[in-house]
């Protein structure tokens, strides 16, 4: 059978399988379970101890950043397969005192000493995705401290306390975890640190087996005893640079000890009478607002979830973003991005008329010049109305390999998303922050709070946040339907990484499989790439405020460990 053929029938017969064990009475027949509602506070994360570790916090006088650092200090123990204090973190926080949106952004620089030149002397085309050379300094503790300075209630240390326990102790590794980890064991086991600090035997975890990380423990109590500074000075970032640049890499403890967080102003963009709000590149949120642009443009209140017009409409949006994605998103300290333009009704207008309703597109260059994927996602809210969209990744699934022994986490590998070659806007450089996958996102209506929302997934997540607001706003579905319903994903985009090979085949369309098989023939004749993929759809947490009464709503979707839950 030719590969084609095999493709399709893995998708036909995906199709003719149900998605759900029974039937819901209450809700659509893709929802997994009902919304959670909760008076005082809520918290969605993809680990139901998190998310009991937040709910925990906040009933102990905590605010919502204080849950969530608490939340996402216990998720790099108990999910190191896409997060941890070796990778960077980014949020936007809603402060009920200032009833403004503050944005942070957490990514980390590239190593002083390494520059484009050393690679191409090397030979390299693209930066390595696992070993030294992608390591990029991790953004992440400095994060929670610039976070819990500005807004946080209790000690830093009591928020560290949950996850040291438990670090101590144990806990049973989750079934997706542990499917996740299995996969990580073959390909990072040869770096030094990783076998001895990750596995038990040589072996990944098994689903209910009790996990310890005895050496993360006491990293997370020296951040507890001494801040940030015992992370990016001192003994543990030694230990870091010394470990780096004996494998062959550049990160120093120069380079960590200057590592600095920014505050950044959130970007936004409206959609059928909502505002949505995302972060300014070096992130790839302003993708999902182009798409909004765009898409605000199709009379969807005529068009089907799940129809061919539906699907084609989303994806021949996306292309048009991430054509812009791959040629302008970059650090802004080396590449000012057009954000004025990018995210003005007019231009979408304009890119608009590109799209064919009949036919796909297969190739699609950038509409605007310079002005010269395994995550995290949760989100918390406290009793005072504050709430917390942040999102924390090592990059690819466990990182770069790279665990510095006794430290009890591996080091994310961000720095392959640099471009190797002079001029483009991601262009390696050195002290230079890579552009980055990870955004977290968050709805009003009216200038007030509506939803603290975001998604795990490389590309999938700008692709994933519009897909939420469409399912809100455009299909009428409730928080927890909104996050189960069946995803898209558009593959094969010119990519603002590597290569930066520009997409001339139309890329392919992923479906998952509670698509009607009749939208997957019309699709097919419009000239898209139909495939069945193994789930790179995303992981949804997701946490709403009624605006009358100021009842929170949660959600956490099936795809995942998670758990929303509130008191």
């Amino acid at each position: 059978m030719c590969q084609k053929s095999l493709v399709l029938g893995m998708f036909v017969a995906a199709l003719a399988v149900p998605a759900a064990a029974g039937d819901r009475i209450a809700s659509k027949s893709f929802a997994t379970r009902s919304e959670v509602y909760a008076p005082h506070a809520m918290a969605a994360t993809s680990h139901p101890l998190a998310t009991q570790i937040a709910l925990d916090v906040m009933k102990q006088g905590g605010s919502a950043v204080d849950a969530a650092i608490a939340a996402n200090a216990a998720l790099g123990l108990m999910e190191p397969t896409g997060n941890g204090v070796g990778g960077d973190l980014f949020a936007i926080v809603w402060d009920p005192k200032t009833k403004q949106l503050y944005g942070y952004n957490g990514s980390g620089r590239s190593p002083g000493k390494l520059t484009l030149e050393w690679f191409q002397a090397k030979g390299y085309k693209d930066i390595p995705s696992y070993g030294p050379l992608p390591v990029t300094v991790p953004g992440t503790v400095r994060g929670w401290s610039d976070l819990h300075a500005r807004f946080g209630k209790q000690p830093l240390a009591q928020d560290l306390a949950p996850a040291i326990r438990y670090a101590r102790e144990g806990h049973p590794v989750a079934e997706t975890i542990a499917y996740y980890w299995n996969i990580a064991v073959p390909r990072l086991g040869q770096y030094p640190g990783f076998t001895e600090q990750f596995t038990v035997n040589g072996k990944a975890p098994v689903k209910g087996q009790v996990w310890k990380n005895p050496n993360l423990a006491n990293t997370l109590q020296a951040i507890a005893d001494g801040g940030a500074d015992a992370f990016y000075k001192g003994p543990i970032a030694k230990t870091i640079a010394d470990y780096i640049q004996g494998q062959g890499g550049f990160l120093s403890v120069e380079d960590l000890a200057n590592h600095r967080g920014e505050w950044v102003e959130p970007i936004s963009t409206t959609y059928r009478g909502v505002r949505v709000w995302e972060l300014p590149p070096n992130g790839q949120g302003l993708a999902a607002l182009q798409m909004l642009n765009i898409l605000e443009l199709t009379d969807f209140s005529k068009i089907a979830f799940g129809s061919p017009e539906h699907i084609h409409a989303f994806v021949e949006a996306k292309k048009l973003a991430f054509a812009d994605r791959a040629a302008l998103y970059a650090d802004p300290d080396f590449a000012k991005t057009p954000l004025t333009r990018l995210l003005s009704k007019d231009y979408a207008r304009e890119r608009a008329r590109l799209i064919d309703p009949a036919k796909a597109m297969k190739a699609v260059d950038a509409g605007a010049k310079l002005q010269h994927g395994d995550t995290i996602y949760m989100t918390t809210a406290d009793a005072d109305g504050m709430m917390v969209s942040l999102i924390q990744s090592n990059y690819r699934g466990m990182g770069s390999g790279m665990a510095p022994p006794g430290l009890g986490f591996i080091l994310q590998d961000r720095g392959e998303q640099f471009v190797l070659k002079p001029g483009h806007a991601n262009s390696f450089a050195p002290n230079k922050r890579p552009f980055h996958t990870i955004i977290p996102a968050f709805i009003t209506k009216n200038d007030r709070p509506w939803i603290s929302f975001g998604l795990m997934g490389g590309a999938m997540q700008p692709q994933g946040h519009v897909q939420i607001v469409m399912n809100l706003v455009d299909f009428g579905m409730n928080l927890q339907e909104a996050g189960d319903a069946p995803r898209i994903q558009h593959d094969g985009s010119t990519e603002p990484a590597g290569q930066n090979t520009p997409m001339s085949d139309g890329g392919t369309v992923n479906l998952e499989s509670q698509f009607p098989y009749a939208s997957v023939q019309a699709l097919m004749r419009k000239g898209h790439r139909i495939e069945y993929a193994d789930g790179p759809y995303g992981g949804y947490q997701a946490i709403a405020r009624d605006p009358e009464t100021g009842m929170y709503i949660g959600a956490s979707e099936s795809r995942k460990d998670g758990q929303a839950a509130g008191y």
